[in-house]
């Protein structure tokens, strides 16, 4: 589990604090837990297919380089030591060109190395040696592919303003944390030493979360919107107090105090800036909490609606299907939208 922060205390309302230490706040909630890892072998040429999940989606291209085409994006040039985050596992193509039919990732073989991490090879997904190369061995592309869980529901503003793909190289500009880390999997790769998956594993958990940071402290998202909101010095000393304990009985004068404005003229000022009220918004940010507790957790939603202030489990349940659109005991089996 990886915290993009060490988190310090909350601060209390009334303090000074600038508008970034809002946005701090805000990220100290989010860590990533890693799921699975593969190192991928395959022999040129090749295309695979992933399909949609819940858990975000990670690649380096350690050897070779490759295509990348996900939903709304055109087809993209990878080289050796590029990486891309995919937070919200849509559906995606890797391939060493654009024109091949793809294979499933599911259809590969897989080995497992230790808990978590694997070996994937790629026999008999590419087409046929051509006649007089036969003998040969073929040329084999290797990256390292990972499957990372947010602790954050999808639906969390911060996640789902995230680009569908976010390549690490467009950052390295920005964070030298990010080239550092890159260069580092890169040498782990080229000494295939002992342990080396679970050194990559470790490393690429890091540059995930040091993409997402680069992403926010660099501007890459639009200038309005819900990170501008959080920026607000006003504004977001709220948001970062109702998403740092979601499950609080915020009132709009609790709310009004922290801002340190009159409860009429903070709801306009929210409403207007948010685009919804500041209700609505502690609402959405409770059942955002509740799927994750119900759903990857395992949480008894009795147990998720005392821990967010409900009196009973009809009113919270009521709440929870009029926001998420579907009850919470189907939570555990709905995928997160």
């Amino acid at each position: 589990m990886l915290d993009l922060l060490s988190k310090p205390p909350l601060k209390q309302a009334g303090n000074t604090t600038e508008a970034g230490d809002m946005l701090t706040e805000i990220l100290l909630g989010l860590r990533l837990d890693g799921v699975e890892y593969g190192r991928c072998m395959v022999p040129v040429p090749w295309a695979i297919s992933f399909p949609p999940q819940r858990d975000a989606r990670f690649h380096f291209v350690a050897r070779g380089g490759c295509w990348l085409q996900a939903p709304g994006v055109d087809w993209v040039r990878l080289n050796p030591g590029d990486a891309v985050l995919l937070p919200r596992g849509s559906a995606h193509v890797l391939a060493s060109s654009p024109a091949l039919p793809p294979v499933r990732i599911e259809t590969l073989t897989r080995v497992a190395v230790a808990d978590n991490l694997y070996l994937v090879r790629g026999n008999g997904i590419g087409t046929p040696a051509a006649e007089g190369d036969a003998g040969l061995e073929p040329a084999l592309d290797v990256m390292f592919c990972g499957s990372m869980r947010f602790n954050l529901d999808p639906l969390h503003p911060l996640v789902s303003m995230m680009p569908d793909v976010m390549r690490a190289g467009k950052l390295a500009q920005r964070d030298p944390t990010v080239p550092a880390l890159l260069e580092a999997m890169e040498r782990e790769v080229a000494l295939d030493r002992i342990g080396a998956c679970g050194v990559l594993a470790r490393l690429a958990d890091v540059l995930a979360a040091s993409i997402i940071r680069a992403w926010v402290e660099c501007g890459c998202s639009d200038a309005t919107g819900w990170i501008a909101a959080v920026r607000c010095p006003r504004i977001g000393k709220v948001i970062a107090a109702i998403h740092a304990d979601p499950g609080r009985d915020w009132t709009v004068p609790m709310l009004a105090g922290l801002m340190g404005a009159s409860r009429s003229s903070f709801a306009e000022a929210f409403t207007r800036i948010m685009g919804e009220s500041p209700a609505r918004y502690v609402a959405k940010v409770k059942m955002f909490q509740a799927r994750q507790w119900i759903s990857r957790d395992g949480m008894r939603i009795a147990v998720a609606a005392s821990r967010l202030g409900y009196d009973s489990e009809a009113s919270f349940s009521r709440a929870f299907k009029r926001i998420i659109g579907h009850p919470p005991s189907l939570a555990r089996v709905a995928p997160a939208q």
